[in-house]
């Protein structure tokens, strides 16, 4: 049985970024542990969204839910002040983040990490932070990283029929010309198609997101809407970069098995 941290930013990025993949683990029997960096918060004002990741995870079988300890960045010009007794994530130390997670992977006894591509997908300052902080913990853990991504001409197809179905979408498109990686950066690509009715499941969990009033929250209601075999067409593929500990990309291998720690 193979342990699997996967490492995101914020509540909702396990599902939409690695949830087939998670679902699919955990199905074949590995331990499945999601390590979130911040709480959801931007302002000081509660949200359920922890409540919601706990319930996201354990549709997709994630056997435990773990808080970095770091508060969330928010997206755009403005990178607010640190609320009382956090520090947003992007002002965060990344040789201090890395230990915090290095230590969770040696708990752990984790055979593979899973973290974000180098531009931070659609380049999130949280994003690119978990980049920095997932290739250190790798390095002083040797675990296995994978980077989660979509091919470049993926995404630029997603975005243009969003934008066609008149869907609010706000991104440049131009933008992500430049954005999550180049189909020749990707190393492993997952046919998930079996667990789409499961990620779908998923991401309805995160209740504050799909009924909110962002662009992201506009694109999700359509996502939880589609009719399953619809949804899976759509979002039943994930893709992933592996690095080596020196951090360059590496021709893709099969995820292997080789942790003989108890699992609580």
């Amino acid at each position: 049985m193979t342990t699997i941290v996967a490492f995101h930013a914020h509540a909702d990025d396990p599902v939409l970024l690695s949830g087939g993949t998670l679902a699919r683990a955990a199905a074949d029997g590995h331990r499945v542990v999601v390590v979130v960096a911040t709480d959801g918060m931007v302002a000081e004002h509660p949200t359920p969204r922890w409540a919601e990741l706990e319930a996201a995870a354990a549709i997709l079988g994630v056997r435990r839910v773990v808080h970095l300890g770091y508060a969330d960045s928010g997206h755009g010009p403005v990178l607010y002040a640190d609320p009382p007794g956090r520090q947003r994530f992007a002002r965060a130390d990344t040789e201090e983040a890395a230990h915090r997670l290095a230590a969770l992977l040696h708990e752990e006894r984790a055979d593979l990490l899973l973290g974000y591509d180098s531009n931070g997908g659609y380049g999130h300052r949280d994003h690119v932070k978990v980049h920095e902080v997932a290739r250190r913990a790798a390095r002083l853990t040797g675990t296995r990283l994978l980077e989660a991504t979509l091919p470049r001409d993926f995404a630029l197809r997603f975005a243009r029929v969003v934008r066609a179905l008149r869907i609010p979408f706000d991104y440049d498109v131009d933008a992500l010309e430049h954005a999550y990686s180049p189909a020749s950066a990707v190393t492993h690509r997952f046919d998930v198609r079996r667990f789409a009715a499961r990620k779908q499941a998923a991401l309805a969990a995160h209740v504050s997101d799909v009924r909110g009033g962002g662009r992201l929250s506009a694109v999700l209601r359509v996502l939880v809407w589609l009719p399953a075999p619809v949804f899976g067409l759509v979002a039943g593929r994930e893709w992933y970069a592996e690095v080596t500990p020196a951090g360059s990309p590496r021709p893709g291998l099969p995820v292997s098995a080789r942790s003989s720690r108890r699992r609580r």
